[in-house]
């Protein structure tokens, strides 16, 4: 999740309490980061306007990094990004967003206008997930939503999430909270509904990567890796403190175990 717009053009949205932007020549961090693919529907690619948000687009496309979740359109905004792995199978990414509540800053993309990948509204969010089904063997749904520094679910995700995996996601990853929330399964498909911050400013807090194994048999395996950001750093952590940190994401999320290997079973 590329939490900025990137341009050197642009003044911050009045009256918005955080605004971030990057120079184009700082995408080179992704490279040393062996970044393949980026979303961009969230609440700060449009924190400088419409010629910065643009100039965002011009920056991932000339460096040739793929990204997914907002766009020049509607249809580019919704379009899924495809992966094809070793063993034949395909997975679809897709990205939306609905991490506003108090007034949009962030505009939806409309059939000439860009913006994001909106999802107050389910339809298009839903219909790419549909598109992305018919050209795949798997989706990766990516949502940016809930309430930012709490582990409690909003309703909205609960019930959303299982909309999309109807439509045919195979998992669902969210962001935006800045801190971590619960896990859960739904008709045999992941939802991880938040998994706080990889890296964000000088911030110390519990952070976590996820992880999931495709066999060439088209079997899943699900991986909750707990860790820790601080000092502009994020490890992972073993010992009393990762056990206690799998402790609390297991009382948010009464249907699954996180084993000792981090790996994420259905209760």
């Amino acid at each position: 999740n590329s939490e900025f717009t990137v341009s050197e053009r642009g003044t911050p949205i009045p009256g918005k309490a955080f605004t971030f932007r990057a120079f184009p020549s700082r995408l080179a961090i992704y490279d040393d980061m062996s970044v393949d693919l980026v979303t961009l529907a969230n609440n700060h690619v449009y924190d400088f306007g419409r010629d910065a948000f643009y100039d965002m687009l011009d920056a991932f496309d000339e460096k040739g990094l793929p990204h997914i979740g907002a766009g020049r359109n509607l249809e580019e905004a919704k379009k899924a990004y495809y992966y094809k792995a070793p063993s034949g199978q395909t997975i679809a990414f897709v990205n939306a967003s609905r991490a506003e509540k108090w007034g949009i800053d962030t505009p939806g993309a409309t059939a000439d206008e860009g913006g994001i990948l909106l999802c107050y509204d389910t339809a298009e969010f839903v219909d790419a997930i549909k598109t992305a089904k018919e050209n795949s063997d798997y989706v990766i749904a990516i949502v940016h939503w809930g309430t930012e520094l709490s582990h409690t679910l909003e309703q909205v995700q609960i019930s959303t999430a299982r909309e999309y995996i109807d439509a045919g996601a195979d998992m669902i990853v969210g962001g935006h909270a800045h801190t971590l929330q619960g896990i859960d399964f739904y008709n045999g498909k992941p939802i991880i509904y938040n998994l706080g911050d990889f890296i964000f400013n000088d911030c110390d807090e519990m952070t976590a990567m996820y992880q999931f194994i495709l066999t060439p048999e088209g079997e899943f395996k699900y991986y909750f890796k707990v860790g820790r950001q601080a000092n502009q750093y994020t490890d992972f952590l073993d010992g009393e403190e990762r056990a206690e940190l799998v402790h609390q994401v297991e009382s948010w999320s009464p249907n699954i175990q996180i084993l000792e290997d981090g790996e994420i079973v259905q209760k």
